[in-house]
């Protein structure tokens, strides 16, 4: 028989979160998060640990009656993937969100809002806050940089933790309980430059609106890649040299926005019909996107013809998006790889590329071939932040329970997946023998991007689910 208490309210979760949100936490930016957490845990008398990475982990007891039962883990991340629309005078690196709420939707004011992965986060604090909570000994785990690599959780010491179930608070659609997913990599793509000074017209092509959206999750949906569509649109035309260019700011999101400096022999006339049939061929759903081209009189470095054909050849022929598809499971990405960021200046053509793979050997073969692509073209590769696949589990104590209290509360089951998208839980998995691993979370839209927008409804469902969960383990 299980036991639950009444629908706890998640006020003091979002107290939290909204809490949190002036804090900078952007990847590579979490020592303000960490100091955060730190005090939060010192003021309450809870056990502490921080690490160099920034990665924070809190412990409190049993509460009374659960002292003998199995500790459990509350994961998540502390850094948000930091986007913010072109006219957003925020900035995110010094400042905090904005939030408002829309209706049942709790958004950020021209910026992402960070509940990926701000909800472990308020939810883990208000159960290490609270004094009328039932739960076994609880921990709550705190990683750094996820969002560029999982980097946090690489570098974790997991000997410090004494819990072997772990749910990890990082999924975005209430009901779905993620029990798998694929490992992937970082590709870095290096080519050097020689610029020249160019005195005369320089155009400046401009393209926004593409939906964008997470590379593991939107990446079979077809959605359009900004770094993609410019090289297309320049593959068009005559002449090209090309100056500065930037496209994307994370690589596991696709990017919506480009801004390319270039000179072509090609006429305005003839540069306007090359976009236009770029965006009439944008796939279906991308009617919002916007292309802009200017044309004005200044000085700027830019690079010859050939190394711009070389840049914009090694653009189209680096594959991008779904490379397989599952044969086990219908309707499940395998392997992928998203173009996510370019950087060009006038000494260097930076692309970084996010891949992912529920398969060690396809994985190995799509990274051979990045390699191979790259270095036709005269540029240097190099890999970081590999990561393991998270394995299913077939017998799952914790995800029995999880199913079975949902069952009760919802009145019908939980589906219980494997994902393409990358989770901690693998390196969780991969450090702790015997680890029980389930990730869930409350309905989140479009994260990644700017219109990501948090359910408040949800949210307060998915916290009342967990600490019933908590209640029965």
């Amino acid at each position: 028989m299980l036991d639950f208490c009444d629908f706890p309210s998640s006020e003091k979760a979002l107290r939290f979160f909204e809490e949190f949100s002036k804090i900078p936490r952007g990847s590579g930016n979490t020592k303000a998060i960490a100091d955060y957490l730190v005090s939060f845990a010192n003021t309450r008398g809870l056990e502490v640990i921080r690490d160099e990475s920034d990665n924070v982990i809190i412990r409190k007891p049993a509460t009374a009656g659960y002292e003998n039962r199995p500790g459990v883990i509350f994961q998540g991340h502390t850094d948000i993937v930091a986007l913010k629309t072109p006219d957003c005078p925020i900035d995110m690196a010094k400042e905090g969100l904005e939030l408002y709420r829309d209706g049942d939707f709790l958004r950020a004011r021209g910026t992402t809002l960070g509940a990926d992965d701000g909800v472990a986060m308020a939810y883990a604090l208000a159960v290490l806050d609270s004094s009328d909570l039932e739960h076994p000994e609880f921990e709550a785990v705190f990683t750094s940089d996820e969002e560029i690599g999982l980097l946090g959780a690489t570098a974790l010491d997991a000997s410090a933790l004494r819990g072997r179930m772990l749910i990890n608070i990082d999924s975005d659609e209430e009901g779905i309980f993620t029990a798998g997913c694929a490992g992937g990599a970082r590709v870095d793509i290096s080519l050097p430059i020689k610029g020249k000074t160019h005195i005369g017209q320089i155009y400046t092509l401009t393209i926004g609106g593409l939906l964008g959206g997470h590379s593991g999750i939107e990446i079979d949906k077809n959605r359009a890649n900004s770094i993609k569509v410019a090289a297309e649109i320049l593959s068009k035309l005559e002449g090209v040299k090309l100056g500065k260019v930037t496209a994307g700011s994370a690589d596991n999101a696709i990017p919506s926005d480009a801004i390319v400096k270039f000179t072509s022999a090609s006429s305005i006339f003839e540069i306007s019909a090359a976009i236009n049939d770029v965006k009439e061929a944008l796939p279906e759903g991308e009617g919002d996107a916007k292309f802009n081209i200017d044309m004005h009189i200044s000085s700027a470095k830019l690079m010859d013809k050939e190394q711009s054909a070389n840049i914009i050849s090694l653009i189209k022929e680096m594959p991008n998006g779904v490379t397989r598809m599952s044969e086990d499971i219908e309707g499940l990405v395998e392997t992928s790889l998203n173009m996510g960021i370019i950087k060009l200046d006038d000494k260097s053509a930076e692309i970084t590329i996010s891949v992912r793979s529920a398969k060690g050997e396809e994985k190995a073969k799509i990274l051979a071939k990045i390699n191979e692509i790259a270095c036709s073209h005269g540029a240097s590769v190099s890999v970081r932040g590999e990561y393991p696949a998270w394995e299913y589990r077939k017998e799952s104590h914790l995800r029995d329970v999880m199913c079975r209290v949902y069952r009760d509360m919802y009145a019908k089951d939980a589906k219980v997946v494997t994902i393409h998208a990358g989770l901690e839980c693998g390196i969780f998995s991969d450090k702790m023998e015997g680890l029980d691993c389930v990730s869930i979370g409350p309905d989140n839209r479009d994260i990644h991007t700017p219109d990501e927008r948090l359910s408040l409804s949800s949210f307060d469902r998915v916290y009342g689910y967990l600490i019933n969960v908590l209640k029965n383990l």
